[in-house]
């Protein structure tokens, strides 16, 4: 087992990914590549760099670091953030990303994407808000990218957190090898599973892969005692018609017991800064945001098959917000 491995972020007081307050930790690798991912930066398994173009003032500092001639020269810095500007900082096709440009930017325009943590120095940060999810009902998710895509190290992670006595999920995309996924259930009290699409063409057109093996291990996820809750991203021109949620619905419902619950999570184009910052194209850039209350009528479709659903996927939906207030309040007093 790698004793570290890249984590773009410890995200403390998630409330979409599980119940209650979360500390979701997002893994660094995966192997889908979702059109539409909110999370680009936790694709690539290796470490990335960001240039954020709204805080560089082109000293042109990074440019004498850089070993590989990978620095385009500084140009005025209202002319590289001007609206259309396609000027880049980073010549991504030189870059070895040996990161000495961000080693000498001392005004945060450049950053490191992917930081090599242990499970002792997760658990650390994780475990500094167990008062918060022993009050919400909370603990720590781990997600990505693709929990089981690091299936030692993703393990071991729940194991620990099992140990130390924090609520466990994980968040995948079910592309893996059952008995990977089987494994990482069995140290986690909820599965958060994504069903992208019924149709093995269309996902494959959409991800990169065929979902065959997707669909395969949620059937045989159900034949055990794992809780699940199905988490749909809802996604323009894609999944968003009434004929593919009417079958989804019977699809799910045809699952068993075991589904506790469907999430319909609406796109949003918030994400579209981490392409610029990437230089990377995103086909959805000036694809709308999906207004969650849209989504209620294909709710009420999962909810017709008795399937407790919610759009958006907050962690709060059986916690009276009063109550929790008052605790949450309590504890930050002490």
């Amino acid at each position: 087992m790698k004793e570290r491995v890249l984590i773009t972020d410890l995200a403390k007081f998630s409330v979409n990914d599980g119940p209650g307050f979360r500390t979701n930790v997002f893994l660094k690798g995966c192997p889908l590549k979702c059109e539409w991912c909110h999370n680009p930066e936790t694709i690539a398994d290796n470490p990335e760099l960001y240039w954020k173009k709204r805080l560089c003032v082109q000293c042109g500092a990074c440019l004498e670091a850089c070993p590989k001639d990978a620095i385009n020269p500084p140009i005025e810095p209202e002319l590289s953030s001007s609206e259309g500007s396609t000027y880049q900082k980073i010549n991504r096709a030189k870059c070895d990303n040996c990161m000495k440009c961000v080693d000498v930017c001392i005004y945060d325009a450049l950053e490191v994407v992917g930081k090599a943590m242990s499970i002792s120095e997760i658990m650390d940060e994780v475990e500094q808000d167990k008062p918060f999810y022993i009050t919400s009902g909370g603990g720590m998710t781990v997600s990505g990218g693709e929990p089981t895509a690091h299936p030692a190290f993703a393990l071991a992670l729940l194991k620990e957190a099992k140990k130390r006595g924090i609520h466990t999920c994980i968040d995948t995309n079910g592309c893996c090898d059952f008995n990977v996924l089987k494994e990482m259930a069995e140290y986690s009290d909820i599965v958060l599973f994504d069903l992208k699409h019924l149709d093995s063409a269309k996902h494959l057109a959409k991800t990169g892969i065929r979902n065959d093996l997707v669909l395969k291990n949620l059937e045989l996820l159900c034949g055990t005692d794992s809780d699940i809750w199905i988490r749909i991203p809802v996604v323009p021109g894609f999944n968003d018609s009434f004929e593919f949620h009417t079958q989804a619905s019977l699809y799910i419902a045809s699952l068993g017991g075991h589904v506790k619950r469907v999430d319909l999570i609406p796109f949003h184009n918030y994400c579209q800064n981490k392409y610029a910052w990437l230089d990377k194209d995103w086909s959805y850039r000036e694809t709308d945001a999906i207004d969650p209350s849209f989504l209620e009528i294909y709710a009420d479709l999962y909810r017709q098959h008795g399937l407790v659903t919610t759009v958006g996927g907050s962690g709060f939906e059986n916690i009276g917000t009063a109550k929790l207030s008052q605790e949450v309040s309590g504890i930050q007093g002490h």
